[in-house]
C-alpha cells in the first residue's frame, strides 16, 4: 500500500513512548487489545492512565467504544481502498516514506554525552534553579529497569545550562509504608535505594533532587470498609484521607521522616495543596463536606499540612549531622482568593514560598482582553498574584520562589524550546529587579538544555547585565559569527509570539501540540477536545473566550512574524562561515522556530476547516456553497503541505513532537496519515458534495 517496511522497535524506545502508543490506539483498539499491544497488566494501565501526569484527562476521561480488531480477507470494496491508498502514497511521497532520518529518541543519545564546551557558571542571584528533566519518565521512574532518565551527560548538560536542581513525580504509597494496606506499598524500599543512587549521581554534576508532594492521594471507598474514621471529603467513587485525623498526621510524618532518614542528601520537596489529585479535603475546595475540616477552614488545614510534610522532613534528619538538610517549598497553586493571607504567615519560617510569576497579567490580544494565569511565554512576568504573595512571605521572613516556564509552555511544547528569548530574558531581568530567590523553571515541559535557560542563568549570574547582552552573548557563544543575526531573529520571534491568543482554555484544549497531525472530519465528531490531547474539531473550547475570526488571525500573525524572521535569519547565515558544528546548530534552531510556524499555520487552517465545513452543512444557496468548497479545498491542500513539511523536519530533528510527560505527539507516520486524511476529504467527500450541489 506505499507503506515503508516497519522498522524493529528497540528496548529503550519501546519503554519511552508507551504513552504515545496508548493515545494513537485510543480510538482503535478496545482495552483488552491495548493490553495486548503494550504487553501489561490492567493494573499497570490503571496507574499510568492516572500517575502520568492525568494521562486519562488527556485521553479525554472516555475509553471509546472499539470493536476488537480481527484479521479477515480484504472484499471487493476494500481491495478498490486498498488501491487508493497504495496510489495516494505514491503519488503524494514519490519518493517514499523515508525511514532513514533521525530514528525517534535519537536525542537521547545526544543528550547522554558530556557538553563539548562547558560554561564555566558563575554563581547566581536565583538559587534554586530546578526543572523537569527533558526526556525523564513520569509514572513510577524509580522503578524503572533498563532505562537511565537521568544520564551523567545530560546532568552535566543540566548544570552547563544554568540549573542546579531537577524534581521528580512521586506518590508517596509508594516510596514509604503504608501502613493501612501494606500491599500498596510493594517494592518500596527498592524505589527509595534507587532514588538514593540517583541522588548522589545528580549530586557529582551539582544538580539536586526534588520530590514533588501532592498527598495524600484519596483512596477508593472500599478502603474506608475498613477505616471509617479516617475518611473526609468523598468525590465520585474515591474520599480523602483527611488530614485533620491524629492517624493520617502520624503516617504523614513518619513518611517524610523515612524518606529523609534514607535519603538525607536530597535537595527538597515541593508540595501542591490544593489542586492536581485529590488530596486533602480541601484541595479542590469542597471541605466544607467533612465534619472535621469543616470546622477548620482552608486556611488552616492547608497550612498544618505543609507543617506536617515540614516536621516529618526535619524528623527524618534528627540522626544526621550534616549542615543543611532538604528543606520545602510550598507552591500555591489553587489556592483561591484570600487563602495566601492566612496560610503564609501559618508557615514554619524554613519553608519558602513559590508563585506562578505570570498569573493574573493582563493583556489584549486582537482587541481580546485577558488574564494570564500559567504556562505563557507569550506574557512577560510577573503578575500582581505572585508580586502581593512574595511580599506577604517576605513579611514573614520566607524566602520566595517564582515558578515560570523558561523553555516553553503549552502555548506549544512540541518544541524542545520556544525561541522568543527576548520574553524570556526580559522576564527573568524582572523577577531579578523583584528579588525573588530562586526559579522554578518549568513543569514537565522545557527541560532541555536549551539558550532560554542559559540566558535565564546569565541574567542571574550578574546584576548588571541587560536582557539584549544576555542574549547577545549566549548567541555568540551557541552560533559563533550567526550570533547577530540569531539575536536578531529571536527578537522578531518574541514580537511575533507576543500576538498568541492566550488564555487557558487555548492552550489546553486547541490542538496546538498535535499541529498538522491533527485529522480533519466530514462530519462533527461530537467530542470535546481533551486537555493538551485530543482536539477533534472542538473549535468552541479551541478558542475560549476569542471570537473564531480573531482566534484564527492571532495565530496566523504568528506564524506570519516567524516566517519573515525565519527568511531573516536562512538569508544572513547562507554564506557565512560557519563551522558544521556551528551551521547545523543554526539550522537546527531554524528547524525549531518553523515548527512553531506549521503549528500555528495549521491550527488556524483547522479552525477554519472546522468553521467553514459547517458553513457549508447550513448553506442553500449553490453558489455560495460552491464558493464555500472551493476554501475546503484550499485548506486541505494546504493542509497536506504542511504535513509533508512537518514530515521532513521531524525527519531531521528526533526532538521535534516530543514532551516528557506525552512522549511523542505524532510521529512521521501521523503526519503521512494527515496526508492521506486531507486526500480522503479531497477525493471523496467534497466531490459528494459539488454532486449534490
Amino acid at each position: 500500500m506505499g507503506l515503508p517496511a516497519a522498522k524493529p522497535v528497540s528496548s529503550d524506545q519501546e519503554q519511552r513512548s508507551y504513552l504515545t502508543v496508548i493515545r494513537r490506539n485510543w480510538h482503535l483498539l478496545p482495552r483488552e487489545q491495548l493490553l495486548e499491544l503494550l504487553d501489561w497488566t490492567d493494573e499497570k494501565l490503571s496507574f499510568t492512565l492516572q500517575e502520568d501526569d492525568f494521562f486519562y484527562i488527556k485521553l479525554g476521561s472516555i475509553k471509546p467504544e472499539c470493536e476488537p480488531v480481527k484479521f479477515r480477507a480484504s472484499s471487493g470494496l476494500v481491495q478498490k481502498r486498498e488501491q487508493w491508498l497504495s496510489d495516494v502514497m505514491r503519488e503524494e511521497f514519490p519518493d517514499g516514506l523515508s525511514q532513514d532520518g533521525q530514528p525517534l529518541f535519537e536525542f537521547v543519545k545526544e543528550l547522554s554525552k558530556a557538553p563539548e564546551n562547558t560554561v564555566e557558571q558563575t554563581s547566581s542571584g536565583f538559587s534554586p534553579r530546578f526543572g523537569y528533566a527533558y526526556f525523564a519518565l513520569f509514572g513510577d521512574p524509580l522503578l524503572q529497569s533498563g532505562i537511565d532518565p537521568y544520564p551523567d551527560g545530560y546532568l552535566a548538560q543540566m548544570a552547563a545550562s544554568g540549573m542546579d536542581g531537577t524534581w521528580m513525580h512521586i506518590v508517596l504509597s509508594k516510596i514509604t509504608p503504608f501502613p493501612w494496606d501494606p500491599a500498596l506499598s510493594e517494592n518500596w524500599e527498592q524505589r527509595l535505594e534507587n532514588l538514593g543512587k540517583l541522588v548522589a549521581k545528580a549530586k557529582k554534576h551539582g544538580i539536586g533532587i526534588y520530590l514533588y508532594l501532592n498527598e495524600p492521594r484519596f483512596m477508593p471507598l472500599a478502603f474506608f470498609e475498613k477505616h471509617p474514621d479516617l475518611k473526609g471529603v468523598q468525590i465520585g467513587g474515591q474520599a480523602s484521607l483527611c488530614t485533620s485525623h491524629p492517624e493520617v498526621q502520624q503516617y504523614l510524618v513518619e513518611a517524610m521522616a523515612t524518606i529523609t532518614s534514607r535519603v538525607p542528601e536530597l535537595a527538597g520537596f515541593f508540595s501542591i495543596t490544593a489542586s492536581e489529585n485529590h488530596t486533602n479535603c480541601w484541595s479542590h475546595g469542597k471541605g466544607a463536606e467533612c465534619p472535621r475540616c469543616s470546622k477548620r477552614g482552608p486556611s488552616e488545614v492547608i497550612a498544618e499540612l505543609n507543617q506536617l510534610y515540614l516536621k516529618g522532613i526535619n524528623q527524618g534528619l534528627a540522626n544526621h549531622k550534616q549542615q543543611k538538610g532538604p528543606g520545602l517549598i510550598v507552591w500555591d497553586w489553587g489556592w483561591q482568593e484570600g487563602w495566601a493571607e492566612d496560610i503564609i504567615p501559618a508557615l514554619p519560617k524554613t519553608a519558602a514560598l513559590m508563585s506562578v510569576s505570570e498569573w493574573d497579567l493582563e493583556i489584549n490580544r486582537g482587541g481580546v482582553k485577558n488574564k494570564v494565569g500559567e504556562y505563557s511565554i507569550s506574557s512577560v512576568g510577573p503578575g500582581p498574584r505572585a508580586l502581593r504573595h512574595w511580599e506577604i512571605a517576605r513579611k514573614n521572613g520566607l524566602k520566595t520562589i517564582a515558578k515560570i516556564q523558561a523553555g516553553c509552555t503549552w502555548e506549544i511544547a512540541a518544541v524542545p524550546y520556544i525561541p522568543a528569548m527576548e520574553n524570556v530574558a526580559r522576564h527573568a531581568e524582572n523577577l531579578r529587579n523583584t528579588q525573588v530567590d530562586g526559579l522554578m523553571l518549568g513543569w514537565t515541559l522545557g527541560g532541555y538544555p536549551s539558550p532560554n535557560l542559559e540566558i535565564v542563568a546569565e541574567m542571574g549570574g550578574s546584576k548588571m547585565i541587560t536582557a539584549p547582552e544576555a542574549m547577545q552573548k549566549v548567541a555568540e557563544r551557541r552560533y559563533g559569527a550567526a550570533g547577530v543575526a540569531v539575536t536578531k531573529a529571536w527578537r522578531q520571534f518574541s514580537k511575533a509570539f507576543s500576538e498568541f491568543p492566550y488564555h487557558v482554555g487555548v492552550v489546553y484544549s486547541a490542538p496546538l501540540q498535535a499541529g498538522p497531525s491533527s485529522l480533519l472530519w466530514s462530519k462533527p465528531t461530537g467530542y470535546q477536545a481533551s486537555m493538551v490531547g485530543l482536539a477533534y474539531d472542538d473549535v468552541n473550547s479551541w478558542r475560549a473566550n476569542y471570537p473564531v475570526e480573531i482566534f484564527i488571525s492571532q495565530l496566523q500573525k504568528v506564524a506570519a512574524g516567524f516566517h519573515d524572521a525565519l527568511a531573516y535569519l536562512r538569508r544572513e547565515i547562507v554564506d557565512m562561515p560557519l563551522s558544521v558544528h556551528m551551521r547545523k546548530a543554526v539550522t537546527d534552531e531554524c528547524g525549531v522556530a518553523e515548527t512553531v510556524a506549521v503549528h500555528y499555520s495549521s491550527v488556524a487552517n483547522q479552525a477554519l476547516f472546522v468553521v467553514t465545513r459547517d458553513k457549508l452543512a447550513a448553506e442553500r444557496d449553490k453558489k455560495r456553497a460552491a464558493n464555500l468548497v472551493t476554501e475546503l479545498e484550499n485548506i486541505l491542500r494546504h493542509e497536506m503541505k504542511l504535513a509533508k513539511r512537518m514530515a521532513i523536519l521531524q525527519h531531521n530533528d528526533s526532538r521535534l513532537g516530543f514532551e516528557a510527560s506525552n512522549h511523542y505527539f505524532y510521529v512521521r507516520n501521523d503526519l503521512a496519515e494527515k496526508v492521506i486524511n486531507c486526500r480522503d476529504l479531497l477525493d471523496h467527500w467534497l466531490p459528494e458534495v459539488k454532486k449534490a450541489l
